[in-house]
Order: C-alpha cells, then sequence, then structure tokens
C-alpha cells in the first residue's frame, strides 16, 4: 500500500525502483519492473527446477512463455559442461600433442 492507502500498481512500483537505483548507485535507464518479474522467475527455477509450477506462478497459460525466462546463456551451458568435466578443452589436446616425445619420423 503506498502512503495515502492506495493499493500498489504498476507506476508506484516503477518509481520506487527507480528512486532505489539512484540510491544503489545504478543508472535508472536500465531498471524496470519486469527486471523484477525475471529475477524472481530465474531464481524460482533455479531452486525449484518446475517449469510447470513457475508459469503457473507467473500466470502464464502457455509454457513456452514461460522458457523465455528459464533459458541459459552459452556461458551457463560452458560452466555446465566445465563442472561435469564432460568436454576436453582444444588447447589442452593441443599440449598434450604437442608434448609428447615420440612423434613419427618420416623414412622418405
Amino acid at each position: 500500500m503506498t502512503r495515502t492507502g492506495s493499493p500498489l500498481n504498476r507506476c508506484n512500483i516503477w518509481k520506487m525502483m527507480k528512486q532505489l537505483s539512484v540510491a544503489a548507485g545504478i543508472d535508472p535507464s536500465k531498471v524496470f519492473p519486469y527486471n523484477m518479474r525475471h529475477l524472481f522467475a530465474r531464481s524460482f527455477y533455479n531452486i525449484k527446477k518446475n517449469i510447470a509450477r513457475l508459469a503457473d506462478v507467473l500466470g502464464h497459460s502457455n509454457i513456452e512463455t514461460t522458457r523465455i525466462y528459464v533459458k541459459s546463456s552459452g556461458e551457463e551451458h560452458r560452466k555446465l559442461l566445465d563442472s561435469m568435466k564432460m568436454v576436453i578443452k582444444s588447447d589442452y589436446i593441443i599440449k598434450k600433442v604437442l608434448n609428447r616425445k615420440y612423434f613419427v619420423k618420416s623414412t622418405t
């Protein structure tokens, strides 16, 4: 509720977020209520791992709409694969090959 007792609406939240961003030293032109919704959705999904429940919480009738919030970036994929140690980096392979002491010499 606002100071006057009115319910919060989109404009009130927008204004408060802009004021908080200035106080935090963040460029207000980069802060939108949508950012908070997106952060909530990603945090919820990271904890619960349940996209159907997230769709319900966000009020989406189509789960494809919810997928926008939980898409992973290439960087996130790389970190996951690195943590699983399933992919050998090419520079590692090159170093291994170059450090071998046995190369087949040509006989011609």
